[in-house]
């Protein structure tokens, strides 16, 4: 509508000697804050010092050059503003039409655009996945769909940090405490709970911070018995990851291994100091200078010839795009690892890589609890898998207190309402802004949460199941649409726009808070329009589906499964 709205203003303000642009136009139009005054308008106060007029009379004067619409019932002018009443019905009709003709399709770009890398979460295999990986994955997962619905091609991308001190510290602690037991809990929070043995016992038993530094020198030097202890707590962490990947909905079409490629990256260096784009310090090692864009100096090589991280990171870029033909790649990071993306967008240019420009840190706040900031050293982060565990629980005693089902169906809907929880939470917030999640505020059936969504959802389906009708793709519209009704139109006229800014803003937020707005605006119309029985209820019935078309569309791409029935 506003792109209709933007282009019959752009022509009468040629007519009027003033150059527009659409964009800038669509922006400018906003919505009366009463439905008497129509559904959009467009303000003249700017145009006051340009045709050195009263904005009243400028007004009436736009409004008077305006070209008829097939759209738009008619325009008036009220004081500074050019007020448009929009031809509802048929609105409506075409719309509706046009969702229930593509229903999963609607929405979803034809063009085929190009090929983009999304990386997530990359976790250490030291401890299982915890709730800022659950954030993590959110994002990462829900990006991917966006880019998707757009047109792209995604490949999903896993970087297992699978190498390390950290990862010698859970090692030394097995081999000091574990006794050569075998995993009697989920494997990845047995290969955990030595992490965090580890840093309780450091302090008292200094041998332990030795036997990880040595076991990283034995691991280095390829000693058999280290290998062989790291290969199988390795396995132990990334089996237990794949158990919560399942669960959640999450595959990845490729795995990297930082222990596969740790060393590489070095011959990169070493051209680029044989070119002079880097040189060495006064201790031997070789650097890249960035002060000049205040960025200190980072160090690639040490002085005796051995990588760092960001040298790995070096090549493992080279080799996503030598691999696949990327447009672009994205890495899904917590923002206090912008210093890192930064300085590693900027070496890449210095190489003069063509694919530099091309590289996104897609950097996200921190998620905390209510009782404060986690940490993984003291034990006190909360495990991805006992959060899943904590919300279902939640939400199976609102089930058992709300209906009488079987010990089956609780399990599998308390699930799926569990994740909308969690996942809604996580992308309601804007992408970059830190957060507090609260797990019992997440499961609330009323309010800004993912349960209350599907319920809208799930209300949709009990009236249409209640019908019992067949829709008809063709219908008439007896009695004129009220506001609510028309409040919903346009709002599910807007998802297109949504999806949009959305995708050119990477930010899965924007579709979140639509998702809300969208269901308050149904229970509305649900509490104060008939629908079984009204003299538009082939309207009506075509027009709850179409509105649970479009949320699905909208949990589709949040990575949240609809359901029927709460």
């Amino acid at each position: 509508m506003k792109d209709t709205i933007a282009k019959l203003l752009k022509k009468a303000l040629a007519e009027k000697g003033i150059e527009a642009r659409e964009k800038d136009i669509e922006n400018a139009l906003e919505i009366p804050p009463s439905y008497e005054l129509g559904d959009y308008s467009f303000p003249c106060f700017s145009l006051k010092e340009k045709l050195r007029d009263n904005p009243s009379k400028i007004a009436l004067e736009i409004k008077n050059h305006l070209s008829s619409s097939e759209v738009i019932d008619y325009v008036k002018s009220n004081g500074p503003y050019v007020n448009f009443f929009l031809k509802k019905e048929k609105i409506a009709k075409d719309l509706i039409k046009e969702i229930l003709t593509k229903k999963e399709n609607y929405g979803k770009s034809k063009i085929k655009k190009g090929k983009i890398m999304v990386e997530f979460p990359s976790p250490n295999t030291n401890k299982p996945l915890h709730l800022g990986h659950l954030r993590n994955m959110s994002i990462g997962e829900s990006v991917s769909r966006i880019l998707e619905f757009n047109g792209e091609k995604v490949i999903r991308a896993n970087l297992n940090n699978d190498r390390g001190v950290h990862i010698c510290k859970s090692m030394a602690a097995y081999e000091f405490y574990g006794k050569n037991k075998l995993p009697n809990i989920k494997s990845d929070h047995f290969v955990g709970d030595f992490y965090v043995l580890f840093n309780k016992k450091e302090k008292q038993d200094k041998k332990l911070e030795l036997e990880a530094q040595n076991m990283l020198q034995k691991w280095e030097q390829g000693d058999k018995k280290t290998i062989m202890l790291w290969k199988k707590m390795n396995k132990w962490a990334l089996d237990g990851f794949k158990e919560t990947y399942k669960k959640l909905g999450i595959h990845h079409d490729k795995e990297y291994f930082e222990s596969n490629i740790y060393e590489k990256g070095r011959e990169i260096i070493l051209n680029g100091f044989k070119k002079g784009i880097f040189e060495k310090n006064s201790d031997g090692a070789i650097i890249a200078d960035l002060k000049q864009e205040s960025l200190g100096e980072k160090v690639l090589l040490r002085a005796d010839g051995t990588s760092v991280y960001i040298t790995q990171d070096i090549y493992l870029a080279k080799l996503k795009f030598d691999e696949f033909k990327l447009t672009k790649s994205i890495y899904v990071v917590g923002n206090e690892q912008d210093y890192h993306f930064n300085v590693l967008f900027y070496i890449l240019k210095k190489l003069k890589f063509g694919f530099a420009d091309n590289l996104k840190h897609l950097s996200y706040g921190m998620v905390n609890l209510p009782e404060g900031k986690m940490k993984s050293r003291e034990g006190t982060v909360v495990d991805a898998d006992d959060l899943i565990d904590e919300v279902q629980n939640l939400v199976k005693k609102e089930l058992n207190s709300r209906y009488k089902l079987s010990k089956k169906e609780i399990e599998s809907r308390s699930l799926k309402i569990a994740l909308s929880a969690i996942r809604y939470f996580l992308l309601k917030v804007d992408t970059r802004k830190d957060m507090i999640f609260n797990p019992k505020e997440s499961i609330n059936f009323e309010g800004d949460t993912g349960p209350y969504i599907l319920y809208s959802y799930a209300r949709a389906s009990s009236i249409l199941k209640k019908a019992n009708k067949k829709l008809k793709k063709e219908f008439a519209i007896k009695n004129n649409l009220g506001k609510i009704e028309f409040e919903l139109i346009k709002k599910l006229l807007q998802f297109k726009e949504i999806l949009s800014s959305a995708y050119n803003n990477i930010n899965p937020s924007v579709i979140a808070n639509y998702s809300y707005q969208l269901s308050q605006l149904f229970n509305e119309f649900y509490h104060s329009s008939p629908v079984i029985g009204s003299d538009n209820e082939s309207f009506l019935l075509s027009f709850v589906d179409a509105f649970r078309q479009v949320l699905k569309n909208s949990l589709f791409l949040l990575g949240i499964d609809a359901i029927e029935e709460m």
